[in-house]
């Protein structure tokens, strides 16, 4: 799976609308994680080293639902862009209208113009025709990586593809390489970590994997679901009781398919869901009557270990337990090192999964730390991310 990037096309003398995804966190204008800005920066670069260009950002930030709110301004944001590359950013008063055109317009060779939050319009997540005019009447090109918004059909990330000449940048290149080759042809064995909540938000990436995948590691509070399936107990786990038939018929095509399914074979389990619980050691697959499963246990880390340690392909989605609380949090740090350490290619995509990682300092050890939380959900669905989609 490959994709047309900006080395593809001519940006000399251009002014170049990048989409990109600083939707940060930030609180009281101070950024807490910079990652997303920086992982845009090597396109931005790679675009001021062309004779002529200039590039012009667009992004959103929180969600304003169509109205201006100055806390969410993307203010902040382009000054610490200025800081991390040495050189001026400009901050557009808006995002569409008269004085942005004025602004875009009259770019210098090498300068560079960050946007107003486009969420300020609710034009932007309608896709609206004429707002995608009115951005791309900024630039003479069009530039996406922001692979965090590439599972939306918005103005910013599909409408304007289609209005002027389409390119991804760097980053959504790395994020197609990695999981297409997932999702194309891995490398075998081929193990998925697949953990979190609940089923209902993972079974689509489940039965996606099926056809690809050697093992299986299923584990967090979805695991309890698949368990209970299985005849087990599971105390006062979480469990989606409408989802066990799903689970069931999940596990009965894996074993068709002489797939592994690794689940839970032991658990520390708590009285209470809360990060004070003391924590109980259960050896054995069944959860104690009155206790909740919080992180898996010794047995399950050392067969799930042998089995990372044994794969040429490993993506991570979920944590195994609930890491958050330090004193359940031994399951996910145990896989964090085990995925760190492997010597086959790992990609991890998800939220959670990329917060443990970082958490741990482990994520120089990844191959590939995916940037976007739903949109990598939806890649490992399967699914068409329109954002890239509109790029061919």
């Amino acid at each position: 799976m490959s994709v047309k990037t900006v080395k593809d096309i001519d940006i000399k003398n251009k002014r170049v609308l990048m989409r990109v995804d600083f939707n940060v966190p930030i609180k009281d204008g101070m950024i807490s994680d910079a990652t997303r800005i920086q992982m845009a920066i090597p396109t931005i670069n790679y675009i001021l080293e062309q004779p002529g260009a200039s590039v012009i950002l667009v992004s959103h930030l929180g969600r304003p639902k169509g109205e201006k709110k100055p806390e969410l301004s993307l203010k902040p944001i382009a000054d610490k862009l200025s800081k991390l590359l040495g050189k001026p950013v400009k901050m557009a008063p808006d995002c569409i209208g008269g004085e942005v055109e004025a602004l875009a317009k009259n770019l210098s060779a090498g300068e560079i113009l960050m946007l107003e939050n486009v969420r300020y319009y609710k034009e932007e997540t309608a896709n609206d025709a004429e707002f995608s005019k009115k951005l791309a009447a900024l630039g003479d090109v069009y530039v996406n990586d922001a692979f965090g918004t590439a599972h939306r059909a918005h103005a910013s990330t599909e409408g304007v593809a289609h209005l002027l000449p389409a390119a991804a940048g760097f980053l959504i290149e790395k994020e197609v390489k990695f999981f297409g080759k997932l999702l194309s042809n891995p490398e075998k064995p081929f193990v998925a970590i697949i953990g979190g909540a609940k089923v209902s938000t993972k079974i689509a990436v489940l039965e996606s994997l099926l056809p690809k995948v050697s093992t299986f590691i299923i584990g967090g509070g979805m695991a309890y679901t698949f368990l209970k399936t299985q005849g087990k107990e599971i105390g006062n786990s979480l469990c989606e009781e409408e989802f066990l038939e799903t689970a069931k018929n999940f596990l009965s095509a894996a074993a068709g398919k002489g797939v592994e399914v690794i689940l839970p074979l032991d658990h520390v389990v708590a009285a209470e869901f809360s990060e004070t619980a003391a924590a109980q050691a259960v050896d054995g697959s069944d959860v104690p009557t009155g206790t909740i499963g919080m992180d898996v246990g010794p047995k399950t880390i050392a067969l799930c270990k042998d089995r990372i340690a044994a794969a040429k392909s490993i993506v991570w989605n979920g944590p195994m337990g609930v890491f958050e609380f330090e004193a359940f949090a031994t399951g996910t740090l145990e896989i964090a090192r085990a995925v760190a350490d492997a010597t086959g290619t790992t990609v991890i995509g998800g939220g959670d999964s990329v917060a443990a990682v970082n958490k741990f300092g482990l994520a120089d050890k990844i191959d590939h730390v995916s940037t976007g939380g739903g949109a990598s959900l939806e890649f490992l669905e399967g699914k068409q991310l329109p954002g890239i989609v509109a790029l061919a």
